[in-house]
């Protein structure tokens, strides 16, 4: 390890690893490396690990800590991993800060924090282990990390009984041997949605006990039915004295809408078969901004993909295709109205449509190379529904192959091409 990074400092310590600031000798960059306390005899046993399928699995994602590689001593038996480096995690954030942070921003956090969580659960994977800690942000946006305690949702019961940091641990993990799901996550982003807004633990209890106590005081006693629910264990008997609860409004008293509590209540109930999926939160209406702005990220996106793809050439009216970039299935139509094109095309001369849509994908075109030894073969169409027309006309295209990087099409000639195919 110490032949390709250059260890700079140590960033934080667990009880199975602690997390180093590195840096790459060979270009220079930053990274976090994740040296784990444990040693390793064989690859295969690294290779079984949880934590590294789990991230394998999961990458790429944008809320998701990326590994950037795995490092074995086979000598030393010592692992690393190689993570990107990310500023500092919500914790840290809070802890920095004498005032609260704005119900928008808080909304935001954990909106990409759900959206990690639902890429996890998609995949059959839950963390187990939902902290402030363990939520990383780089540059405004959020990113789920650590997952060592992951399991799969399809693994046999009873799970591990003490898993998950306390404060965070849903009832089920209190009043069962491990007899818990998924949704145990979605409990903890409850917990952690309420203390960012408040800078304040919600049940910060001090064991067990004490945990499910601070648990009814806020939320009431679940009815005698609920509890059969968690009676699942041998060793569990109880039997709570009937609390009313205070309710979420005492704790988060502070100015929040009231929305913003609704979804706090809904990620905090007390029975986990009534509890929603990270899927459900995210459709919740308090979330609308986040998705709209999703949705106008995605657009910027794909208006960039089409101006990266295609460009109007001024010499010989048309489009360029840059057939080097065919590798990756191109989008299903090309929007002239806001972008690169519809400031280059002019509006007099041409008559098509500001959308032009084809049904599929476009193959790879071959590109000659500059010493003239590229391929021999140009291909009929770039449209393979309209193959039988172009077909006649690839005799007198040929010399057309000379052009290197790029097929032209007149855009007018396109339209016509269309319309005579409805015809």
């Amino acid at each position: 390890m110490m032949q390709k990074y250059r260890i700079l400092g140590k960033k934080g310590e667990g009880t199975f690893s602690e997390v180093l600031k590195c840096q790459s000798v060979e270009n220079g960059q930053y990274y976090a490396c994740k040296r784990m306390k444990q040693q390793f005899e064989s690859l295969e046993q690294v290779n079984n690990l949880r934590e590294i399928q789990c991230m394998r699995r999961l990458s790429p994602h944008a809320n998701i800590v990326e590994l950037i590689e795995v490092i074995f001593d086979k000598k030393s038996g010592t692992l690393a991993l190689i993570l990107e480096l990310l500023d500092q995690n919500l914790y840290e954030v809070i802890k920095s800060r004498k005032n609260h942070l704005t119900e928008a921003r808080c909304r935001t956090y954990i909106y990409q924090t759900l959206k990690a969580l639902d890429h996890m659960h998609r995949n059959g994977i839950f963390h187990r282990d939902i902290k402030p800690e363990n939520i990383l942000f780089k540059n405004d946006g959020v990113k789920l990390a650590d997952f060592g305690s992951c399991r799969s949702v399809h693994s046999k019961q009873p799970f591990t009984e003490y898993i998950s940091t306390r404060w965070y641990r849903a009832p089920e993990c209190l009043l069962t041997d491990g007899w818990y799901t998924y949704k145990m996550d979605v409990w903890s982003i409850g917990c952690v949605f309420a203390e960012i807004l408040s800078f304040h633990p919600l049940f910060p209890g001090s064991n067990e006990l004490d945990q499910i106590n601070r648990i009814h005081k806020i939320l009431g006693t679940p009815s005698p039915d609920l509890l059969k629910k968690f009676k699942k264990s041998k060793h569990m008997d109880f039997n709570f004295p009937a609390e009313p609860g205070t309710g979420l409004y005492a704790v988060l008293s502070h100015s929040i809408s009231n929305d913003a509590l609704k979804v706090v209540e809904w990620l905090c109930i007390y029975d986990p078969d009534n509890r929603p999926s990270a899927k459900q939160i995210l459709r919740h209406n308090y979330f609308k901004p986040q998705r709209d702005a999703d949705k106008r990220s995605r657009a910027v996106v794909k208006n960039n993909l089409v101006n990266d793809y295609y460009s109007y050439s001024t010499e010989k009216p048309g489009l360029k295709i840059t057939s080097d970039k065919f590798q990756k299935t191109l989008p299903k139509s090309i929007n002239t109205g806001t972008s690169l094109l519809s400031s280059a095309l002019p509006s007099n001369k041409y008559h098509f449509k500001n959308k032009i849509s084809y049904k599929t994908t476009l193959p790879k075109i071959p590109v000659s190379s500059l010493d003239g030894k590229g391929v021999n073969k140009f291909p009929t169409s770039v449209f393979p529904s309209l193959m039988q027309k172009e077909r006649d006309k690839i005799k007198a295209q040929e010399e057309a192959v000379k052009r290197l990087g790029y097929a032209e099409y007149s855009l007018p000639g396109l339209a016509k091409l269309r319309h005579d195919r409805k015809m």
